[in-house]
């Protein structure tokens, strides 16, 4: 299996902000022995966040330019590394574990890989979503929230589709991979949204389905019917996606409830009352909380804000409108890193690793 390529491989991953804690098992090795060659891996664990060129990256390996080129080429076919071309040539950065090679993966996850990242997942106890800030946020509903309340751009996930100019959907990559692993829910799979602020952006994918921005808005729409909770970057600007999340299956919304980790995934700065005069304690809107943060003692429904995540999917369900959104103490709200830059130099501080080990 190569495990000293492999091994060096984890251990760069693991020194992205985003991380890839190793385990006792080492079954973080299985899993990218299954995802890397060993010539891809050899290159990989030497690549850096920002883009170089082959012939750098290949220098650094020992590996010929002329080589190199052409494995970083298929690499990125198969979503292990970004490139770019900003001028005449190709350039290519190291992708991280989560987000990043993990979704770029639907294409080709099948059953062994699946059952890898379940072990990995498990054994590893979610580890990369300790620490913080969080890699995703919630993005509550917008129609959970009263019209007379302050929405920052960032905070709406209509917005975020408005202000694009190409639009597409595809597979969830967490639902594909539990059901694969023998586990997931009856969710929809397709409708992971992806947005750009250029047009035909995804004319040439091979992952996603360039849709309009009508098809996006509906998508958007079913999820919030479904019960799905809207996620993205823990960022405001330069948002490029909208999950729509589950917390049997997604691989930062399982640490909330599955690994008891309360920063997995950062609350929106909103959360759910109750209108007492309304409720009718139906339990429509505790059946429907993926967090476990109502109760219904007495028929009137109590909120448990330190549980709420600020999702709104209550209200949706909601059929008296008895909830809605208000926004969180100014104690409770959380800022928001300005992009995704910003992102990362909070995590590697907040993990106490030096910004040179990320250039």
């Amino acid at each position: 299996m190569h495990t000293p390529t492999y091994k060096k491989l984890a251990e760069r991953l693991n020194t992205l902000p985003n991380a890839f804690p190793a385990t006792e098992s080492g079954v973080e090795l299985e899993l990218l022995a299954k995802i890397f060659s060993p010539e891809e891996a050899k290159l990989a664990s030497v690549m850096r966040m920002v883009h170089e060129t082959a012939d750098e990256i290949g220098a650094r390996a020992g590996v010929a330019a002329e080589v190199a080129v052409q494995v970083l080429k298929g690499m990125g076919k198969r979503g292990l590394v970004s490139v770019r071309k900003p001028e005449d040539q190709l350039v290519f950065a190291i992708e991280p574990f989560i987000v990043g090679f993990y979704e770029g993966q639907l294409p080709f996850i099948n059953k062994e890989m699946a059952d890898l990242f379940e072990q990995y997942f498990e054994t590893s106890k979610m580890g990369y979503l300790r620490p913080e800030p969080s890699i995703h946020r919630v993005i509550p509903v917008g129609e959970a929230i009263p019209v007379e309340l302050e929405v920052f751009p960032f905070e709406q996930a209509t917005e975020m589709l408005n202000n694009s100019k190409s639009w597409a959907v595809r597979d969830c990559i967490c639902r594909t991979q539990q059901k694969l692993a023998g586990k997931g829910c009856d969710h929809s799979v397709n409708n992971c949204l992806i947005f750009a602020p250029v047009e035909e952006a995804f004319d040439r994918s091979q992952i996603d389905r360039a849709i309009t921005k009508e098809e996006a808005f509906e998508i958007l729409r079913q999820t919030e019917q479904e019960g799905l909770v809207h996620s993205t970057g823990n960022y405001s600007n330069g948002i490029m996606y909208i999950c729509n999340c589950c917390t049997c299956c997604c691989g930062i919304l399982r640490g909330i409830t599955e690994f008891s980790i309360p920063t997995a995934a950062a609350h929106s700065n909103f959360y759910a009352v109750v209108d007492e005069d309304l409720c009718i304690g139906c339990l429509d809107c505790q059946e429907r909380c993926q967090f476990g943060a109502i109760s219904v003692p007495e028929q009137l429904a109590v909120i448990d804000h330190n549980r709420c995540m600020g999702c709104g999917s209550c209200a949706v369900v909601c059929t008296v409108d008895a909830l809605f959104l208000e926004r969180r103490p100014e104690e409770d709200i959380t800022l928001v890193p300005s992009d995704i830059g910003d992102w990362r130099e909070q995590r590697i501080i907040s993990r106490g690793l030096p910004s040179s080990k990320v250039l």
